[in-house]
């Protein structure tokens, strides 16, 4: 090979080498989409990170800036667009979230898609439309979102138009493996006998898993079943415990337990109006 071959294959693998170190525009990116995660990821969003532990809400503060670099970062993440709603919506700016959350769902955000479904069944912004709300709850349940599963559940109801309770119940137990309200709403499912056969046993063993994690409705119904020695022992002190817990995180259900417990009697008049509670 001559020196100037020679020459040419080492420039040639200089370049190479020099184009593969040099930055490109990911990093820049990613570092949009840091930020907008810091700002604006939802902790229960299956599309957020593992190692970013996300917000509630979109703190006031940090509004404009969210919006600032979760539009930036929207570009190459669905999760970013979905972000981007969030920061919209804290802001008030229903519009241009509702067309973020069309754009993030589009491309597979179930978030996304749980968002625009409660728009739906609420008529927040846009026009009820419960039949557009199942099929968007649907997508997000069919893509394992514990919250797509559960307002599916709570949209079965009752009516011409309610969902396949057998249906639900089967989506809910995938999302029962993880997710204290899936757990609640199937172990009431299993409780009243919806979509299924009736089993007082394993809505309790349900139950008690949510109210490990303290959800409250699920305190609440231990407490009762407890009480009552439903699907399991009866224990009065665990029963109460329970309904503490459960009052303690703002459940009225409990809060009248707790009152039931304390005045068991009720004292009536002839017409059968309560006069007054004999309490402890």
């Amino acid at each position: 090979m001559c020196a100037l071959t020679r020459s040419l294959h080492a420039l040639s693998f200089s370049v190479a080498v020099s184009i593969a170190a040099a930055p490109t525009l990911a990093p820049a990116q990613s570092a949009d989409l840091v930020l907008c995660d810091r700002l604006a990821a939802d902790p229960s969003d299956p599309d957020r990170p593992t190692d970013v532990k996300g917000v509630s809400d979109v703190a006031p503060s940090d509004i404009a800036t969210a919006i600032k670099f979760c539009k930036t970062a929207s570009g190459v993440s669905r999760r970013a667009l979905y972000q981007l709603g969030r920061a919209y919506a804290a802001n008030r700016q229903m519009p241009e979230a509702i067309a973020a959350w069309r754009k993030a769902a589009d491309k597979g955000s179930s978030s996304a898609m749980v968002e625009l479904g409660v728009l739906y069944g609420t008529g927040a912004g846009v026009a009820s439309d419960e039949a557009k709300a199942r099929k968007l709850f649907e997508r997000a349940a069919e893509a394992g979102n514990p919250r797509g599963v559960t307002n599916l559940a709570a949209l079965g109801g009752g009516g011409a138009t309610s969902s396949d309770p057998a249906r639900a119940r089967d989506l809910l137990a995938k999302a029962a493996e993880t997710n204290a309200e899936a757990q609640y709403q199937l172990g009431m499912m299993m409780a009243e006998g919806t979509g299924g056969a009736r089993d007082d046993a394993a809505a309790r063993v349900l139950f008690e898993k949510a109210a490990a994690q303290n959800h409250p409705g699920a305190l609440e119904r231990m407490g009762a079943f407890a009480q009552s020695g439903r699907g399991g022992p009866k224990d009065s002190d665990a029963a109460k415990a329970y309904y503490e817990r459960a009052a303690a995180l703002g459940d009225a259900g409990a809060k009248t337990a707790l009152e039931r417990l304390r005045c068991p009697y009720v004292i009536k008049d002839k017409r059968g109006n309560v006069v007054t509670n004999l309490c402890f």
